[in-house]
């Protein structure tokens, strides 16, 4: 998405061979942001700029909202503005593209990303917002109920354009989980509805949980989740600051004791109310540069509007993840890929 800028202040994080993370709080009571424990570890191996503002087959390469692995090994890359790539997952060379679009024919603002076990495509558009089931070529199989509270306003209580981002599988694959990026009207806590789906006998999925994280400040965002094999979440909180740049976080989460807010109608911070556990793994802004450049000010010249995350592999107990930036075809920012490592220890 096009994110929203506030006038606030930040400062940059200073280098190390890993990214630095910052110590965790008291976990004081169930609705506590982060639990106290010492942080997993993160590093960055590289990073690739080698996609950044080209073309394949006559289409932009760019604009990448999500990423997953698909069945084949490949890469499939997400873009905002109605395509899907697959990239070689060694090169990130694109090897084919496909278009979407909803059921008139209308292009989609394509967020959020899973593949299902029969290799087709779970895609969230934010304009309804939606879920839809994608063939490989593109063709419209199946479109998940989506609660009327999520739907953007006037139907329901959504902000056009902050609804669904990111979208996960749980482990085995019987449930599905999109976070909504920022509050829905009424939920003054500031707490982000994360929904889930099961699935039915039928390889459909209803409606099923929801529940509530809390982004560390207001104007950050949730643009990406990713489930690891034992219910846990990564997740991404992002943010733009005119004249400072980007914030971004990667979060370890447990959803796993979080109270189910379906039939809560507005999240006040109300007693009784047991959000997502998170803790920080690393901010973005502390890692080492590795002598990227940034094209408009950032506070570590290696940050860019970081939207997509997948999770390609685990290795001597550390799970190797793949980030993407979304450069919105423009000209100060840059598509630009992450290789990341991260040891995720029992925290929780």
């Amino acid at each position: 998405m096009r994110l929203r800028t506030v006038l606030a202040t930040a400062t940059a994080g200073l280098a190390a061979a890993t990214c630095l993370t910052a110590a965790a709080g008291p976990a004081n009571a169930s609705n506590s942001r982060t639990a106290n424990a010492r942080s997993p570890s993160v590093s960055i191996d590289r990073f690739s700029d080698a996609l950044d503002k080209t073309t394949y087959d006559g289409t932009f390469v760019g604009n990448f909202s999500a990423l997953a692995v698909d069945k084949d090994g490949s890469i499939a890359a997400l873009e905002d503005r109605s395509s899907l790539f697959d990239l070689n997952a060694k090169t990130l060379q694109p090897q084919r593209v496909v278009p979407l679009a909803d059921e008139n024919g209308a292009a989609l603002d394509s967020e959020g990303l899973a593949i299902d076990r029969d290799g087709t495509r779970l895609i969230t558009s934010e304009t309804e917002p939606s879920i839809r089931r994608y063939s490989r070529d593109g063709k419209i199989l199946d479109r998940l109920p989506v609660p009327s509270s999520l739907l953007v306003a006037p139907a329901g209580r959504a902000v056009s354009n902050q609804t669904f981002e990111g979208l996960t599988l749980l482990p085995g694959g019987h449930t599905l989980l999109a976070s909504m990026e920022y509050p829905i009207a009424g939920d003054t806590s500031g707490d982000v509805r994360f929904q889930t789906w099961n699935r039915t006998k039928d390889d459909h999925f209803k409606l099923a949980a929801q529940y509530a994280y809390k982004p560390d400040a207001t104007f950050l965002g949730v643009p990406e989740v990713q489930a690891l094999p034992d219910g846990r979440l990564l997740v991404l909180e992002r943010g733009f600051t005119s004249g400072v740049g980007n914030t971004v976080r990667l979060y370890l989460a447990d959803p796993r004791h979080a109270t189910d807010t379906s039939k809560i109608d507005t999240l006040t911070g109300q007693p009784g109310v047991h959000l997502i556990k998170k803790t920080l793994l690393a901010d973005i802004a502390d890692c080492p540069s590795l002598g990227a450049t940034a094209k408009q000010p950032q506070p570590n010249p290696l940050l860019d509007n970081i939207e997509g995350m997948v999770i390609t592999g685990r290795e001597k107990g550390t799970y190797k993840v793949l980030l993407v930036s979304d450069d919105n075809q423009n000209a100060v920012q840059t598509t630009r890929f992450y290789y990341l490592r991260v040891r995720t220890t029992p925290v929780f």
